[in-house]
């Protein structure tokens, strides 16, 4: 009897595989299901094909969670699609579970994903691990019903408020905070017509009615009106709960969803059930909001993206501006970069004609900023020959004690602590541990050394250099500078911000607020003024953003202050360098510009891209060879600097070896997306061979230079 030629094995055409299991009751329609498995090996960054049971069938809808078998384990994924066959090429295995049929994953948000992880050489299962928040089964009960629209007027049925037009010269409304720039109300207006416009600013406040909460605010209600939503992205939950404060001026409470980790896993759910289902249309949150499901998004805006923050310390490293910019390309958003300084980053899209500036006038600008005094400039110096060597000059102590009588002074310090730094008193050497090498410091007046690294204490401390036992401060904390403050102003209120204890706000009253930078707290009304001590440290350090990122936090700092016509002034403690020059002349775009045409002239970031590979000595030279190797192929070499150690500036983990190496690559915008390509390609290649050591891969990291 002669078999049915249709199911015959045939050599030349291959044995004939059935994609489905036998014995399992399947789904008539689209009975193949594409997984998405959570996993963060690179190799199994792809999509896998299971068979939907039909008893699963109904909630098997691409964008839920399930749970299936995976080399024996039951692991989580994402459901992606629903297909009518397969072409895996063996039989599959069902779906073991359906763990929520709540849709997380939108096509917008799994396309994003994608365009994430091949901007940065990562998995897409790591990008959506940052995309959807950990699940609350409980708060799921309610989400069917929240999918009908609320009524006319945005998804809240509530018309947003109108807020009153005054232009002409800047006031402390709120509604006069874009009139101090120009083409700033051109801006709402096309955005409030439905238009998708890409703007740089650069604000003049960061107080009051007229600060930047009340910018972007305005800029998220427009958005609003046109009918569409808005997401913004901040630092950290300081700026959340300001501009939280500014919109709710602006907008219906119920049409805004706080999206951030620090309110807990409960709230950060359910503001982003109601986010998918269109209960709300205004996104606010911290760097992984910059995921959030807003429906039909009309609006992206960052804050502050100079704030290493807006980093996610997770693979892939994605920084929330740049997610924010792939957003805006692939939804055809309007785009608002926001930030009293400018990021080179940021100033490379404005010199690409990608992003608009709008800037306030000359005149405008002098009115509303603080007056800035530099001790180490010659004036100062032929008044006070000991300015540039005291760290408290007498131009800084003169502001303090004027301003003292108008209100609250702001002392900008760079270290928390005591004394964060000692050193040998004989040959200046840095003080180390005896037990892991690392920096000594003091906690208090009365304190013993201690080790910031391993907490040991050295009472017996002996110089490694020269064998001296004395030490004295090579660095003054905050601790130190409150305590100083305290005694050059008797009598007056000493308040300290830093570390764990970062004040959210101070009153208008008389006193002397010492902050860490980037702790700094927004004052009523206003500081009457501003000492921005330990400049030069700031300046210093080894690292290619020293000038880009201590003007950043000057600026933060100075627009906390009140103008100059209200007698605002901040005095500064630098020698005078370009950043210098810049905050007296309030000139941040200045600054960037100047800064990014001589990183472009070295092919330093973010004129170029840099990829940096650090781990094992051995397994990074074999990772970069085989990158190399592929890209010569394909005609492309790239700039490579290393392997080097690592200089560790922490103590030694279990993920960090003083044996490390790192090597860095340089390649151009033009050829990043083959380059990132390979990077991807070669890694998940090494991982599923298991020959070598793992490597971590970053890209555009900014603390490796």
């Amino acid at each position: 009897m002669v078999a049915d030629s249709s199911v015959q094995p045939s050599l030349l055409q291959g044995f004939p595989a059935r994609a489905l299991p036998v014995g399992v009751d399947l789904a008539k329609q689209l009975p193949v299901a594409r997984i998405l498995v959570e996993s963060s090996l690179p190799h199994l960054d792809r999509p896998f094909d299971y068979a939907v049971p039909v008893a699963l069938d109904q909630d098997a809808q691409p964008g839920v969670r399930v749970k299936v078998k995976f080399n024996g384990q039951d692991l989580s994924g994402f459901l992606l699609e629903r297909l009518p066959e397969s072409d895996a090429g063996h039989t599959l295995v069902p779906l073991s579970k359906i763990v929520s049929p709540v849709p997380v994953l939108t096509p917008a948000a799994r396309d994003l994903a994608g365009a994430v992880a091949a901007r940065y050489a990562g998995t897409v299962s790591d990008v959506l691990r940052l995309a959807v928040p950990p699940r609350v089964a409980r708060l799921e009960k309610d989400y069917p019903a929240s999918l009908d629209p609320a009524g006319p007027g945005g998804p809240s049925g509530v018309e947003p408020k109108e807020p009153e037009d005054t232009r002409g010269a800047p006031s402390d409304r709120a509604v006069s905070a874009w009139t101090y720039y120009r083409t700033g109300a051109a801006f709402l207006r096309h955005l409030a017509a439905g238009g998708s416009p890409r703007a740089v600013i650069n604000p003049l406040r960061g107080y009051g009615p007229a600060g930047w909460p009340a910018l972007l605010a305005q800029a998220a209600a427009a958005a609003y009106a046109s009918g569409r939503g808005a997401l913004l992205v901040v630092p950290d939950y300081r700026d959340l709960d300001r501009l939280e404060q500014a919109l709710m001026e602006l907008l219906p409470g119920e049409a805004v969803a706080r999206l951030t980790a620090d309110d807990g896993p409960t709230p950060r759910y359910r503001n982003f059930l109601r986010l998918l289902a269109g209960r709300a249309r205004i996104a606010i949150g911290t760097r992984s909001a910059a995921f959030a499901p807003v429906q039909d998004l009309g609006l992206v805006a960052c804050w502050d993206d100079g704030d290493d923050l807006h980093i996610e310390q997770r693979a892939p490293y994605a920084h929330a501006r740049e997610v924010l910019l792939l957003r805006a390309e692939q939804e055809g958003t309007a785009c608002l970069l926001a930030g009293h300084a400018r990021s080179t980053e940021v100033q490379r899209l404005v010199e690409a004609g990608w992003a608009v500036p709008v800037e306030a006038e000359r005149s405008m600008v002098r009115r509303t900023v603080p007056r800035v005094v530099n001790t180490a400039d010659s004036f100062e110096q032929e008044r006070d020959p000991l300015a540039t060597i005291a760290r408290l000059p007498h131009a800084a102590w003169q502001a303090a004690k004027q301003g003292l009588d108008r209100g609250p002074v702001l002392v900008q310090v760079a270290r928390a602590g005591y004394a964060p730094s000692l050193v040998c008193e004989t040959c200046r050497e840095p003080a180390r541990c005896s037990h892991c090498q690392g920096p000594l410091a003091l906690a208090g007046t009365a304190a013993l050394p201690q080790c910031r690294w391993c907490s040991t204490p050295a009472p017996d401390w002996k110089c490694s250099h020269c064998g001296g036992r004395r030490l004295r401060k090579g660095a003054t904390g905050i601790l130190r500078t409150a305590e100083e403050l305290g005694r050059a102003f008797p009598g007056t209120t000493v308040v300290t911000s830093s570390g764990d204890q970062v004040k959210a706000t101070v009153g208008a009253g008389k006193a002397l607020v010492v902050a860490t930078v980037g702790a700094e707290p927004v004052a009523e009304g206003g500081y009457a003024a501003a000492l921005l001590l330990d400049g030069d440290s700031l300046l210093r350090r080894e690292t290619l953003r020293a000038g880009e990122d201590t003007l950043r936090r000057w600026f933060n700092a100075a627009a906390l202050v009140r103008p100059s016509a209200a007698e605002g002034l901040v005095v500064v403690t630098a020698t005078d360098t370009a950043a210098t020059g810049a905050l007296l002349r309030w000139d941040p775009a200045g600054y960037a510009r100047r800064e990014l045409l001589l990183r472009t002239e070295l092919q330093l970031p973010p004129a170029v891209r840099i990829a940096s590979v650090t781990g094992p000595r051995a397994a990074v030279e074999h990772y970069t060879g085989a990158v190399e190797a592929d890209l010569a192929v394909g005609g492309i070499a790239v700039r490579t600097a290393g392997p080097a150690p690592l200089l560790l500036t922490a103590p030694p983990t279990g993920r960090r070896s003083a044996e490390d190496v790192r090597t860095l690559l340089f390649f151009p915008y033009s050829q990043a997306a083959a380059v990132v390509r390979v990077l991807r390609v070669t890694r998940a290649a090494v991982a599923a061979k298991r020959t070598m050591d793992p490597v971590q891969l970053r890209l555009d990291g900014v603390d490796v230079l």
